[in-house]
């Protein structure tokens, strides 16, 4: 069976969410699962989606379908090309009717019938996926190096090692490019032709760890309804990239660190080991050497993966970059939004120069989205930016007044609880009384 095509599904219930994941990890390439719909724009601009699942009540108590009517809005208004699959418990022919008139592609009645779910997605993702929209997502720009002192060594390095099949560790903070890192690595060797499979590894249920990464066949478990080909097996010939491989417990490293030792894996449910030819890059943000000090990280799985390491500098240690990809993104979000910005003005320069940056091109990028978006005229002037401060002062001022909302308050006390467990996510996660995927997925939403 044909595994293409990326799927997120979003619903309030964590067994639904469990569920369909087994049903639908056989019929499409990616599955991906939110149990609220805050972290769907987050999301969507960290990498494109085909096909969304949307539930259509997330308030207790409620059940008229306008959150998913208004969730609904926003993921067409971002991305366009992606194919909306209404699902909702209550079978109201108007919901659909006015869902569909919004831009849904269909709808469909929980309890659901497996057979008609599955074809109701499928058609959907055909409806997206043209031989030109496959072919712009398959296509990987080539990395903006800049030409700062400090990114130079980086790209001297990159270059001297890419042709090469050693293992490479990319670190850095959060927001420095080290997805964009690890495409280049790959467009430069010579795996480019082959395929490059990426893992966000803390976006992974440990329960589906080994199915996600090495596959499963047919009847192995339930709902295990054909073989499933992992990412090892996807990546063969090419590239397998492994983000946040800091958050992958300790427990399954060593299934991790055996298949890389033996250059072979095994599926679930089978006895029949398989050879696998992968070029393995993983990337971090956390001090893995320290981990293994701690008892977090396995010291053996660590040298396998460190062959070469690459640290990518903040943005703050870059500066002389700092204009020239806010010009990148000028030009990138003008063309996105039909805006005719044509300059940035002299004293925005100077505050986007002054500015921290604490996360990286990644905030860049999404401060000069916005700016474009206000913007009026042909010059993007320093009211667009909303940066009229340094955010190290913000977050003083921030830390001395009571938050001003229920996230503002829960963003505060993960922050406060990393700060207090020295980074250890495992500890923060049990203090918080949440589990670790939990605490992963309110990271990324709060950008920490």
């Amino acid at each position: 069976m044909a595994q293409r095509g990326t799927l997120l599904i979003i619903d309030d219930n964590r067994n639904i969410l469990t569920s369909l994941q087994y049903l639908l990890n056989d019929y499409f390439g990616q599955v991906l699962t939110l149990d609220s719909p805050v972290s769907v724009p987050s999301l969507l601009r960290r990498q494109p989606v085909d096909v969304v699942l949307l539930d259509m009540n997330f308030s207790a108590g409620i059940n008229s379908g306008n959150e998913g009517l208004f969730w609904l809005r926003k993921i067409k208004q971002q991305s366009p090309a992606t194919a909306v699959v209404l699902f909702t418990a209550y079978a109201d022919i108007h919901l659909a009717v006015t869902g569909i008139k919004e831009g849904a592609a269909d709808f469909v009645v929980k309890p659901w019938d497996n057979a008609r779910l599955i074809a109701t997605l499928q058609d959907a993702l055909a409806s997206v996926q043209k031989p030109e929209r496959k072919q712009r997502e398959e296509d990987s720009p080539e990395m903006y190096w800049g030409h700062s002192a400090a990114i130079r060594p980086v790209r001297m390095l990159v270059e001297k090692v890419s042709s090469t099949d050693a293992n490479i560790l990319i670190t850095g903070e959060n927001g420095t490019g080290k997805d964009m890192l690890a495409r280049e690595i790959h467009r430069l060797s010579g795996r480019s032709g082959g395929p490059m499979v990426s893992v966000d590894m803390g976006a992974i249920s440990e329960s589906l760890f080994e199915s996600e990464l090495f596959g499963h066949v047919k009847g192995s478990f339930t709902d295990a309804h054909a073989d499933r080909v992992g990412r090892f097996e996807a990546a063969d010939g090419g590239t397998l990239f492994l983000d946040e491989i800091a958050n992958l417990p300790y427990y399954l490293q060593p299934k991790l660190l055996t298949a890389l030792q033996k250059r072979c894996f095994t599926k679930v449910g089978s006895n029949q080991p398989q050879p696998t030819d992968i070029r393995l890059i993983c990337a971090t943000n956390r001090n893995l050497e320290e981990m293994v000090r701690n008892g977090e990280f396995r010291e053996d799985l660590l040298y396998r993966i460190n062959t070469i390491h690459i640290h990518l500098p903040a943005l703050r240690e870059r500066r002389e970059d700092i204009l020239p990809l806010a010009r990148r993104f000028l030009r990138l979000y003008n063309a996105q939004y039909g805006r005719m910005v044509e300059q940035i003005a002299p004293d925005a320069e100077r505050i986007l120069l002054e500015h921290p940056w604490s996360g990286n091109i990644r905030e860049l990028q999404h401060v000069m989205e916005k700016a474009v978006i206000l913007s009026d005229g042909y010059e993007l002037t320093a009211g667009c930016l909303s940066l009229s401060r340094p955010l190290g002062e913000k977050a003083a001022e921030a830390q001395g007044s009571e938050p001003q909302t229920l996230e503002d308050m829960e963003s505060r006390m993960i922050r406060q609880a990393i700060e207090q467990c020295g980074g250890n996510l495992s500890q923060v996660a049990t203090r918080l009384g949440i589990t670790r995927q939990t605490l992963y997925n309110k990271m990324k939403r709060y950008g920490i």
